[in-house]
């Protein structure tokens, strides 16, 4: 198997890299990475405009685009003999709704549309804790072995939150779950001209056995998305 690594954070961000070590224990791995963050920018692609790609080092390539490009420029012209796009690990869930607003979910949509598997990974935070990235790397190369042996439809691909805090080693299970369809609850601030978004996802409202409910409660979560 070969693999597209991309995310929504940057070119060298440590998710990106942890996602890649991760990668590299099942075959060879190309990055393909937005240079700057684009966390929140959901699908959006560059089509009115050329984009520029720097190449600093063998089989890493750095893109002047969103997510999305990454995936369509990797597929069409840097690695077309790829088998899968992997996107993260993302610093936050993508949970429930939040997958229409995440460029990590949105890159491995993108591999979706263009008909290659494609997997999408998140790592949540929970309140007064900070990210182990070697735990992450270590459950995200677990749970992607795992994956790579399912099946999925075309149109389909997966997305992954692991839970918060990871242990640095053994198992943690892993359930294939419902995507919640629960909003936000959130309000807007106002101070003078400007209003400031203020919520949080830690109190959300879920369902029973939802890819939110999973994540909260100490287990990987893995949806089978459609595009």
């Amino acid at each position: 198997m070969k693999f597209v690594i991309t995310n929504d954070d940057g070119y060298g961000e440590p998710g990106l890299e942890s996602l890649l070590e991760a990668a590299q224990t099942l075959g060879p791995s190309i990055v393909a990475a937005p240079k700057e963050p684009h966390s929140f920018i959901s699908h959006r692609v560059t089509v009115k405009e050329p984009l520029r790609v720097d190449q600093p080092e063998t089989d890493r390539y750095i893109v002047y685009g969103s997510p999305a490009d990454c995936t369509r420029l990797a597929l069409k012209n840097l690695a077309p003999d790829a088998d899968w796009v992997l996107a993260g690990i993302n610093p936050g869930a993508n949970l429930g709704n939040d997958v229409y607003q995440s460029g990590t979910v949105a890159a491995a949509r993108e591999a979706a549309i263009l008909g290659k598997r494609s997997l999408a990974v998140s790592q949540y935070v929970a309140p007064g804790q900070t990210i182990d990235w070697d735990a992450a790397r270590h459950h995200a190369a677990q749970v992607l072995a795992a994956l790579t042996e399912q099946d999925l439809a075309p149109g389909q691909f997966w997305n992954v939150n692991l839970p918060s805090p990871l242990p640095k080693a053994g198992d943690v299970p892993w359930r294939i779950c419902p995507r919640d369809r629960h909003a936000h609850t959130y309000r807007f601030v106002k101070k003078g001209d400007w209003y400031h978004y203020d919520g949080t996802i830690h109190d959300r409202p879920h369902n029973r056995g939802s890819d939110v409910d999973v994540c909260f409660n100490g287990q990987i979560a893995v949806t089978r998305m459609e595009i």
